[in-house]
């Protein structure tokens, strides 16, 4: 089940372990984690990063995301996560993807900078219910890639910069650089244990031996993000099935892709001590669950051409409000009807009525042309129940 990502979290670290924030790049990623999860019966979190949207399409991958996570063959939490957006609009189009967890990453520019585009990450998502991964630091390599020949020198986070920014954005969790680094390293990374009074995410335990990731774990450390060696996996297992000369066509070739995927994944789980967690993870976490908000009215003063252009107008302001996950209209198909139009709203987060009927667009479009010609009208909030 889809649980909060903030509680998620929070467990880890009060319990002494991670959940993994797999990144995943296709249906073959997408399958192997979840499969994973349910054989070890462990959170975990769905990962989708906007460096990787050059090879898939979030708005096509996101739905099967979604699925994936609602239709586990056992209770399973997962979370499903924005990874390292780069802006308020990126955040903006993730949560209205269904991402109820969001990564800002701004940690290359000025400290200044950092802290003012992540703030304002944070008061938009917090208003939808959903938590904030702030970044500080530079982190060698890019998901997978240049970790052996960093652009620039690395940065790492001091305890005294962490706890300034955390203070002013407000973020829930906070990925820092103490030496671990994105993607492929050569010899064991050098890590700052002195670092992590305040992180809870690092990104890269690539190269990290067991007992570093133990220490990381108890000095609070309860995600760790992890891709490389997944595509990694997935890349030898496409090389192995090519050096076949029957092996010609497609499928034959990523046949073995999922269970490479799986197998690097469940060792992760049982490497950060999350086996066995779902179970207390779904007791301890408050579920989620989108909210509809529907509206069914009768128009009066209104010709057919300005009613359409009215919801037609609705339909483009309400539907960029944050949180607003999917507008739908419609017309009754019996003219006699108590009622005769409707608007069907999905709400990320029930904390989105609230964030949703004061924001500004909204009013101005309620106020200006819908209420003035919907008086005879009825409204109800509700919020899906679990099968």
């Amino acid at each position: 089940m889809l649980v909060d990502m903030g509680d998620m979290l929070r467990h880890a670290r009060a319990n002494g372990y991670a959940v993994g924030a797999f990144n995943l790049v296709s249906l073959d990623f997408l399958r192997a984690i979840v499969a994973s999860a349910e054989n070890q019966r462990s959170p975990v979190i769905l990962s989708l990063a906007e460096s990787h949207y050059a090879y898939f399409d979030p708005e096509l991958l996101m739905p099967a995301v979604r699925v994936a996570a609602e239709r586990a063959g056992v209770p399973i939490a997962i979370a499903i996560h924005l990874d390292h957006g780069s802006s308020l609009e990126a955040a903006v189009r993730g949560i209205r993807q269904g991402c109820n967890g969001i990564m800002v990453d701004a940690s290359t520019e000025p400290p200044e900078e950092n802290i003012a585009r992540t703030r304002a990450v944070v008061e938009i998502a917090h208003a939808c219910g959903i938590p904030v991964e702030g970044k500080l630091g530079y982190l060698a390599g890019v998901e997978g890639e240049a970790a052996e020949h960093p652009p620039g020198e690395v940065i790492h986070t001091s305890p005294e910069e962490a706890g300034r920014y955390v203070e002013e954005t407000g973020v829930d969790f906070l990925a820092v650089s103490i030496g671990a680094a994105h993607g492929r390293l050569r010899g064991e990374p050098r890590l700052d244990f002195e670092r992590l009074g305040i992180p809870l995410a690092i990104s890269g335990d690539t190269g990290l031996s067991d007992q570093q990731v133990r220490s990381l774990v108890t000095n609070g450390v309860a995600k760790i993000n992890y891709y490389t060696a997944l595509a990694d996996g997935a890349g030898s297992a496409i090389r192995k099935h090519a050096q076949k000369a029957e092996n010609r066509s497609y499928t034959d070739l990523v046949r073995g892709v999922q269970g490479a995927i799986r197998a690097e994944v469940e060792h992760c789980i049982s490497r950060w001590g999350g086996v066995g967690r779902a179970d207390e993870v779904i007791a301890a976490c408050r579920p989620w669950r989108e909210v509809e908000h529907l509206i069914v009215y009768n128009l009066s003063g209104a010709s057919p051409e300005e009613t359409a252009a009215m919801i037609a107008e609705g339909r483009r302001i309400l539907g960029a409000i944050p949180g607003v996950r999917q507008v739908i209209t419609g017309t009754s198909i019996r003219e006699d009807a108590s009622y005769r139009y409707c608007w069907l709203m999905r709400f990320a987060h029930p904390a989105v009525i609230d964030s949703f009927r004061e924001h500004p667009d909204h009013q101005a479009f309620a106020n200006g042309q819908f209420r003035p010609r919907a008086g005879d009208r009825i409204s109800i909030d509700f919020r899906h129940e679990p099968d």
